[in-house]
């Protein structure tokens, strides 16, 4: 079974994949978020021509060949076209054998735990606390993670003082029997980065993720080698031989590849794998509502060192206004804390058409 056909449907943010065998099957994936409509031209320059006339089902040696073919291009944007192709074909696989993508991996479908993941900083502690109990009681969600520092800030806050405010405001709110998460952004030294762990240490927080410049790993295993808390990082990182540098340095205590920034489903259950040698869990990044998070709790279903949740996104249309109407139905519902991989073929999901009706199309096809 050959592919014979691959679409792109893309707005600047979200760009969806159709591919289409010699058969007439057909999957559906999604390359990476943001600056989606770029990432779409190099999908149709340097990932559908080789792809192309290629098995549509066995189709890891394909990702391998693309990345020997495009050498000279490694990085973020080779890796984040090369996501629409995997999981476009994951998709269809699982259509054609009538499984969902989980059991293809040897897994199956059902509950995930989740944590409510915040987004924002420029929230007030008192406003941040409010809504996470709100989330407690409507939904559920026994796990949270908050934002503290400036997104690679070099050690300033988003305004004077709200690290040291936010963290004690939201972690006595939340109480006794709450899994209680942190995120730096890059953000931190390592000398801040202990001295705000020191201070998540004394509320009762047991998660610090990505304290300092994702780039510099000999500082993040710094701050791990200091800090009696998880370290977590890794959702930047796109390349095998960073994260083998990351462990190698045992720079972290928790692994969080990206399924959409490294490349798909095949290279990151490489990274799993890799994290499952070092001894490490993994508690993947995905930060929106796109497909980003569907695949991963498909990962998370089934590989055997799966972390304790999954991360998912609380923001709505007023931080993420391009989210609207991507899919049909409600494929993101939270019941008692958990997401649900139903027993669907592929994702399990239905993209909205009025969606794709109204993105800018291109495609690439086989000569014949």
């Amino acid at each position: 079974m050959k592919i014979v056909r691959l679409e792109t449907f893309t707005t600047e943010f979200v760009g969806f994949v159709r591919a289409t065998s010699d058969t007439g099957a057909q999957g559906w994936g999604q390359v990476s978020t943001y600056n989606a409509d770029l990432t779409c031209e190099i999908f149709h320059r340097q990932i559908a021509p080789h792809a192309l006339g290629r098995d549509a089902l066995d189709f890891a040696d394909t990702l391998a060949l693309i990345s020997e073919r495009e050498h000279k291009y490694p990085g973020s944007y080779l890796r984040r076209a090369m996501t629409g192709l995997d999981t476009a074909l994951w998709d269809l696989r699982g259509k054609l054998e009538g499984k969902p993508v989980a059991s293809l991996i040897g897994g199956s479908p059902g509950k995930v735990r989740a944590y409510a993941s915040s987004m924002k900083r420029d929230i007030t502690p008192e406003d941040e606390a409010k809504r996470f109990l709100k989330l407690r009681d409507d939904h559920g969600f026994t796990a949270f993670k908050w934002r503290v520092g400036a997104e690679c800030g070099r050690d300033r806050d988003e305004w004077p003082g709200r690290t040291e405010a936010v963290i004690p405001v939201v972690s006595k709110a939340l109480g006794d029997g709450i899994d209680k998460l942190v995120d730096g952004n890059s953000c931190y030294s390592p000398a801040r980065a202990i001295a705000v762990g020191r201070l998540l240490e004394d509320n009762g927080i047991g998660h610090l993720e990505e304290p300092c410049p994702y780039w510099h790993p000999e500082q993040t295993a710094e701050v791990r080698a200091a800090l009696s808390i998880d370290v977590a990082g890794g959702e930047q990182d796109c390349e095998f031989s960073s994260w083998q540098l990351m462990f190698d340095r045992q720079a972290v205590d928790i692994a969080q590849p990206d399924v959409m920034y490294l490349g798909g489903l095949h290279r990151t259950l490489e990274v799993c794998r890799m994290a499952a040698a070092a001894g490490l869990p993994v508690t993947p990044h995905a930060a929106n509502l796109s497909l980003v998070t569907m695949c991963t709790m498909h990962l998370l279903r089934a590989i055997p060192n799966a972390g304790k949740y999954l991360e998912f996104s609380i923001e709505g249309l007023d931080y993420y206004p391009w989210q609207h109407g991507l899919f049909l139905g409600d494929p993101y519902k939270i019941e008692d804390g958990q997401a649900t991989v139903s027993d669907a073929p592929g994702w399990g999901i239905e993209i909205n058409p009025v969606w794709l009706e109204a993105a800018s199309y291109k495609v690439s096809q086989l000569d014949r």
